[in-house]
């Protein structure tokens, strides 16, 4: 097969055109979700915390909560195969796993019976060394029923990324509608200071990343000063140092918030932290 292959609803297709209904309320309205995974030599080691947001996310979406749970095991098998075919079982490659709704009435948010889910892979590069952060000129919403959800409506990110670009920076730095740190366009945000490290806690709004999931629980194992919390902009601004967690790219440090350069992590944490291969 050729470079394009992807897999739908349990079948391979070469190409570059998905077999969608014009009236999708995923293509025409964003209802959906999708997740971003990391294959590392044909192995995927966040899987199981894919599946989990995922069906959370369809579920609080309406399109069922035991869907891509039930069908983890078919999603696996699937992903092996098209990594297989698409020569992407050595190295990073990249999968999107995406379930819109289908078509169906707009008043209603209950998966239709052309309800696609399919997978992509392509071949991911290398994490960068660090990345540039600047303040978003807009707030996250944390009241937002999508708040938390990576929804297959995604234009308010490519808007971040775009406003990030014509500033000269990687990412936009959210804050929420309360002036609480949320997140960065496409991770999660770590503070330290004074050998702790903070991070903000889910009722910011901000997705409950991955990546964000595995430091946190490695951070526990070593028994590191971690809090979940409350943080405001003095806080960033206070920082010893800060990094970003995402699942294609792990943990990257960050050199510049809104300018000001940034050291990499310091002592225990920073060293650990970059031999770590999460």
């Amino acid at each position: 097969m050729s470079a394009s292959v992807f897999w739908c609803n349990g079948d391979f297709f070469e190409g570059r055109l998905l077999p969608v209904a014009t009236n999708d309320r995923g293509l025409c309205h964003g209802l959906g979700v999708f997740e971003t995974v990391l294959a590392i030599d044909g192995e995927l080691p966040s899987f199981d915390l894919h599946c989990l947001r995922m069906s959370a996310g369809a579920k609080r979406l309406g399109l069922g909560h035991e869907s891509v749970l039930v069908l983890g095991g078919v999603l696996s098998r699937a992903i092996d195969e098209l990594l297989e075919l698409r020569g992407l079982t050595q190295g990073r490659a990249r999968l999107r796993i995406s379930l819109s709704a289908g078509s169906g009435d707009l008043r209603t948010l209950s998966p239709g019976s052309d309800t696609l889910l399919w997978i992509t892979a392509e071949r991911a590069s290398e994490p960068p060394e660090s990345v540039s952060l600047v303040t978003a000129s807009f707030p996250r919403n944390e009241r937002s029923p999508l708040a938390g959800i990576k929804c297959l409506a995604y234009a308010e990110n490519l808007v971040a990324l775009d406003e990030a670009r014509r500033v000269g920076a990687d990412e936009l730095l959210f804050y929420n509608t309360r002036g609480e740190l949320c997140e960065a366009t496409t991770s999660n945000v770590f503070l330290v200071r004074a050998g702790k490290i903070f991070t903000p806690s889910l009722s910011s709004g901000c997705l409950p990343g991955t990546m964000r999931e595995r430091v946190l629980d490695f951070c526990r194992l070593l028994e590191w000063d971690l809090v979940e919390e409350e943080l405001l902009r003095g806080d960033v601004e206070a920082c010893d140092a800060a990094f970003v967690t995402s699942a294609i790219r792990g943990v990257v440090p960050v050199s510049k918030i809104d300018g000001r350069t940034l050291p990499e992590c310091p002592g225990e944490i920073g060293g650990i932290l970059k031999a770590a291969r999460f």
